[in-house]
């Protein structure tokens, strides 16, 4: 449950999860005012039997709350669609920063998330473990991905002193000067590098 000031708990956050689902809902429908918005929640509370009532700044403070939350979370998936609609064009190690930078964001929110009381105790342990994971499955991509790239550096590395015994081995058949062949084969393996 979140806080506020002095350890006091947000109203809306004592009302049941069902509730809070109902309010979000009417605080979504732009036909509604805040005032009746505020009677209709207290109504339900009411015939439930709950003992808490909100007051119309309390609402105010969840709806300016949650608009906030909702601009961020627009904002973010605007920002990943330009991203993912621009990244095939992207060199993959500069897809790799990007999305550390996008983790680092993320575990931004969450910390500013908790600290505002926007996210409760409940979901905080599962979404720092979607972090962890995400993180922890970049770090297993970027050591792949330079993983890949050593093996066919060393691949190619390979294929040249490959290509350099065949080019010595002929060039030997066929006679030429030992300083020839050194050159060729120094020619070659600097190709590889």
């Amino acid at each position: 449950m979140a806080k506020v000031g002095r350890g006091q708990q947000r109203a809306v956050d004592l009302i049941p999860d069902d509730v809070k689902a109902t309010l979000d809902a009417y605080l979504r429908d732009k036909k509604l005012t805040q005032k009746e918005i505020t009677r209709r929640t207290n109504m339900i509370l009411e015939e439930l039997g709950h003992p808490v009532r909100l007051s119309k700044s309390a609402i105010n403070r969840y709806s300016q709350d949650m608009e906030e939350a909702g601009a961020h979370l627009r904002e973010s998936r605007e920002v990943a669609k330009q991203w993912i609609g621009s990244l095939g064009a992207v060199p993959q190690g500069e897809v790799g920063l990007l999305v550390n930078e996008i983790i680092r964001t993320l575990s931004f929110d969450v910390s500013l998330f908790l600290r505002r009381g926007q996210m409760d105790a409940d979901t905080a342990p599962e979404t720092v473990k979607m972090l962890k994971d995400l993180a922890l499955t970049m770090m297993r991509l970027e050591k792949a991905a330079s993983d890949n790239v050593d093996r066919e550096a060393k691949i190619k590395k390979q294929a040249m002193q490959d290509a350099a015994d065949t080019v010595s081995s002929t060039a030997k058949e066929a006679g030429v000067s030992e300083d020839t062949i050194q050159i060729i084969r120094r020619d070659i393996l600097r190709m590889a590098s």
